[in-house]
C-alpha cells in the first residue's frame, strides 16, 4: 500500500470519527436549555430546528472545518430556536412611553376587564340566544344598544376593525357612485391602509375636492352631481396640518347634505367618548359630538381611545345600518363572542364610572406627572442599590395608535447608562421574559413608567439587573 493511499485512508477514518462525535437529536433535546424550550414551544416544534443545526455541523466538518464542541452545538440550537420563535406572542413590558402602541397590541385591556369577562369567555354564553323567548336571538344586541346610548345615535353595528367598517359603508352606500372627500383627508394609516385604496376596492368612485390645506364648503357644493352617493369626512387622527389651513365642519356638511339628500359619513379613526382636554391634551372629536353635529354614520376603532378589544364600530341612523347589516359581506367582518364579551365589559366600565380606574388606556393618560416622577425615582433608587447607574430625566409620553398626533403628556423617565454597548443591553431586555422595551437616546436606555403598569415595577428592576450584570 502506498503512502498516499494510507494518507487517504487515515483522512477518511478521521472524518468518520469526527462525524461520529456529532451528538444525536435526542442527546441535544435532553439538555436543560432545550428541555425548557420544549416546555415553552413544544418538543415537536423545536426538534426540526435541532436537526437543522446538526446537519449544518455535518456539512461544516465535511468541508474541512474543525468539529464544534457539544456545548457550542447546544448554544447554536438555542440561538436558532430563539431567532425562529421571536414572533411567538408573549408578554411585553412597554417602557416606550407610547400608550396605544400598534406593534404591541394597541389598547392594554388590564386585569380587571379580563377577570370580569372571564365567565363569559370560559364557557357557553347567550351569544345568539334570546333567553326570554327561548329561541335564536340577535348577536351583540345589548352591546350595540349600549353603543347607541353612548353615541346618542339611533343604533350601532360592530365589525372586526375600522377598515372593515369604512369598507362596508362605502360598498353598501356608494358602490358605482361618487364619494366626495377633501384632498386634505386622503390619509394613510399604519400597515398601508389608504382611503383612496379602500374606496376603489369598495367599488365607490373617488371625487377629490379642494387642496391639501384648503377646502371650503363651495368645493363640495360644486362637486355634487346626480351620481353623488355620500359626503365623506376623514379625521386626520395620525397627522396634523398647521398654518394656512381651512376645512369644513360636519355641521356644515350636514346642511349641504340635507339640501341634496346625500348622507354624511365620518371616519373618526381613533374615536373617544371622553373629553381629552381634561387630561391636558388638545380636544379630540368625540363620537357623540359627530352624531350631534349631524353625521349620518360615524366609524371608529374599539381598540384605540375606547380602550377595548380590536373591533370597528359604526354608529348612526338605522336606515343605513340596516342596509349594511343585510349585505352579504357583513357576515365576513362580524365579530365573535370574545370581542363582544370584552367590549361589553369595557362599555360597562364606562357606565359604572370606572374608566380612569380600570381601563389601562385612560388610567395611563390620566396618570399625573408627580405620580410618575415618584415611581421613576423609586425605580432608579432600587437599581442604584445593586450597582446599576440609573438616573431620571424629564420627558414626554405619546398617546400613539393614530390618535392625537404630535400631542404629548409630560412624564419622568428612568434612564440607564452602561459603559458597554447600550444596544446589547437593549437586545438582552427585548429577549428576556417578559420582554422589556424602552428607547435609546444619547447612549442611555430610557423607560417611561406611564406605560408600565405598576405591578411590573419589581419585575422591571429584576430583569434590568439580570441583563446588566450578565457577562
Amino acid at each position: 500500500m502506498t503512502r498516499t493511499s494510507n494518507g487517504n485512508k487515515n483522512s477518511k477514518n478521521n472524518l468518520h470519527a469526527q462525524l461520529a462525535q456529532i451528538p444525536s437529536v435526542e442527546e441535544v433535546l435532553q439538555q436543560k436549555e432545550l428541555l425548557f424550550l420544549s416546555q415553552q414551544y413544544s418538543r415537536r416544534m423545536i426538534t426540526p430546528l435541532v436537526r437543522v443545526v446538526l446537519q449544518e455541523e455535518r456539512k461544516n466538518i465535511q468541508s474541512g472545518a474543525p468539529p464544534s464542541s457539544f456545548l457550542e452545538i447546544v448554544a447554536r440550537c438555542v440561538a436558532l430556536i430563539q431567532k425562529e420563535y421571536q414572533s411567538f406572542i408573549r408578554p411585553v413590558i412597554n417602557g416606550t412611553g407610547v400608550i396605544l402602541h400598534t406593534n404591541l397590541g394597541r389598547a392594554s385591556l388590564g386585569e380587571e376587564l379580563l377577570q370580569e369577562s372571564l365567565p363569559l369567555l370560559s364557557g357557553f354564553c347567550n351569544l345568539e340566544y334570546d333567553l326570554c323567548q327561548g329561541k335564536r336571538g340577535k348577536r351583540g344586541d345589548f352591546v350595540e344598544r349600549m353603543l347607541a346610548v353612548f353615541s346618542q345615535s339611533e343604533g350601532s353595528l360592530i365589525v372586526n376593525n375600522n377598515a372593515a367598517a369604512v369598507f362596508l359603508i362605502l360598498k353598501v352606500l356608494a358602490k358605482g357612485k361618487e364619494v366626495i372627500i377633501s384632498r386634505g383627508e386622503l390619509v394613510q394609516i399604519g400597515g398601508g391602509f389608504r382611503i383612496p385604496d379602500i374606496l376603489r376596492e369598495s367599488g365607490a368612485l373617488l371625487h377629490e375636492v379642494g387642496t391639501t390645506n384648503q377646502t371650503n364648503l363651495g368645493d363640495y357644493k360644486e362637486a355634487i352631481n346626480e351620481n353623488t352617493a355620500l359626503l365623506l369626512k376623514v379625521h386626520q387622527s395620525n397627522f396634523s396640518l398647521t398654518g394656512f389651513t381651512q376645512s369644513v365642519s360636519v355641521k356644515e356638511l350636514k346642511t349641504l347634505g340635507k339640501k341634496y339628500k346625500i348622507p354624511v359619513v365620518v371616519d373618526l379613526g381613533s374615536g373617544t367618548f371622553l373629553p381629552s382636554e381634561q387630561f391636558g391634551l388638545v380636544h379630540e372629536p368625540m363620537v357623540q359630538e359627530m352624531i350631534k353635529s349631524g353625521a349620518d354614520l360615524v366609524s371608529f376603532s374599539a381598540d384605540k381611545l375606547l380602550g377595548g378589544p380590536q373591533g370597528g364600530i359604526i354608529c348612526g341612523r338605522m336606515e343605513y345600518l340596516n342596509q349594511i347589516r343585510k349585505d352579504s359581506l357583513y357576515r365576513t367582518f362580524r365579530v365573535g363572542k370574545i370581542t363582544l364579551s370584552l367590549l361589553q365589559t369595557t362599555l360597562l366600565f364606562y357606565l359604572q364610572g370606572r374608566t380612569l380606574q380600570d381601563l389601562p388606556v385612560w388610567k395611563m393618560i390620566a396618570s399625573s406627572y408627580q405620580e410618575i416622577k415618584k415611581r421613576s425615582q423609586s425605580l432608579a433608587r432600587s437599581l442604584r442599590k445593586i450597582g446599576i447607574p440609573a438616573t431620571c430625566w424629564e420627558g414626554v409620553s405619546l398617546v400613539g395608535g393614530g390618535s392625537l398626533p404630535d400631542k404629548t403628556l409630560p412624564t419622568y423617565l428612568l434612564a440607564i447608562k452602561t459603559e458597554g454597548n447600550i444596544e446589547e443591553l437593549d437586545r438582552k431586555l427585548r429577549l428576556s421574559n417578559p420582554a422589556i422595551l424602552g428607547r435609546i437616546k444619547d447612549n442611555y436606555l430610557l423607560f417611561d413608567p406611564r406605560t408600565i403598569e405598576p405591578q411590573y415595577d419589581k419585575k422591571l428592576v429584576e430583569q434590568i439587573s439580570s441583563a446588566f450584570l450578565q457577562k
